[in-house]
């Protein structure tokens, strides 16, 4: 059994819970964070429900936690062997500040590292994104090696906050080469939740599960199944070959199309679309539903990716993109 404390910023998320989960499997000691102790009892019933060892709770406590906040991170730190920071936000629209976003996401990353450096915690694994690796980038496979322009015309306050974040981590580490920083760079996570608080990820997917939309956009999702996402964080914590580097979490780029065809082939009753909408409709309905605007930026745009260095140090065998979409639609399928 593996030993050692992590504790585990943002333990109320989607990916977070699921990371708590394969880190009391492995043994490990965690200690989440929250921003209200009234969701306690809700990430401990959910972890229950998927531990076949009742005793591994013994293993869990939580801690009250704010990114913009000073107060508690000193205790929260407190015989702590690694954290694992996952807290950011990641709304589906524009915020009318930017601001608003990306201000927390700088701060909290950056108090958790101040904070872990503070206390004499070297080891700190990342959650970053694909936003802070593909905006503006020509490469082609895209690889760790890519970072994102924040004025590329493809950035919304999402992405600057997930690039502006990732910075910031590492111009930290490079004043203090004592810390020890790997980052891992999810997709757009699918897979299966493992109870109803999914997080904005999740709901990209039941739109098309829902019909919400005749057609779908001609562009490319970055896919990853998020059992693999938790592995990769809880391996690394473990892989001396990992510290230093970023990692791409995610499967391949898929194109929605081919995911929606894969959905309604197996929900062939759901009104799952699978026409491809003329680029100029897109711009059109852009003007009157923001989730589109998003999206428009993008329409055509087919790039590859190369996720082999994650293969190669932690050991990920990446699940199928239509396989992890499935995954989350047999979720929602089973939900009333």
């Amino acid at each position: 059994m593996a030993q050692g404390t992590i504790l585990l910023t943002g333990i109320t998320g989607f990916i977070a819970k699921r990371i708590a989960l394969d880190l009391l499997r492995a043994g490990y000691t965690v200690r989440g964070s929250l921003r209200s102790q009234k969701r306690e009892s809700e990430v401990r019933d959910t972890l229950a429900r998927h531990l076949t060892d009742a005793k591994a709770l013994d293993r869990l406590s939580f801690v009250e936690l704010d990114l913009m906040q000073d107060r508690g991170w000193d205790t929260a730190m407190s015989g702590v062997d690694a954290v694992i920071h996952t807290a950011s936000p990641f709304p589906l629209g524009q915020p009318k500040d930017e601001s608003d976003i990306i201000r927390p996401a700088v701060d909290g990353t950056l108090r958790a590292l101040k904070a872990a450096q503070a206390a004499g915690v070297r080891r700190v694994v990342l959650t970053a994104s694909m936003e802070s690796v593909m905006h503006g980038v020509l490469s082609d496979p895209i690889t760790e090696a890519d970072f994102s322009d924040p004025e590329a015309d493809t950035c919304s306050a999402y992405t600057r906050s997930k690039i502006f974040a990732e910075r910031a981590a590492w111009d930290f580490l490079r004043a203090h080469p004592d810390m020890q920083l790997t980052v891992i760079n999810p997709g757009l996570v699918c897979g299966t939740p493992m109870d109803s608080h999914t997080g904005s990820s999740v709901n990209v997917i039941k739109r098309f599960f829902n019909g919400k939309d005749p057609m779908v956009p001609d562009m490319v999702l970055p896919i990853v199944d998020i059992d693999d996402v938790a592995l990769m964080h809880v391996r690394a914590l473990s892989t001396p070959a990992s510290i230093g580097k970023r990692y791409i979490a995610c499967d391949s780029f898929a194109p929605i199309p081919t995911l929606t065809r894969a959905l309604k082939a197996e929900f062939p009753e759901r009104r799952i679309p699978t026409r491809v909408a003329p680029d100029w409709m897109i711009k059109l309905l852009a003007l009157i539903d923001p989730q589109i605007k998003l999206v428009v930026k993008w329409l055509g745009w087919t790039p590859t990716l190369s996720h082999a260095a994650a293969t190669r140090d932690l050991g990920v065998t990446f699940t199928p993109a239509d396989t992890a979409v499935l995954k989350t639609a047999r979720f929602l399928a089973r939900r009333p």
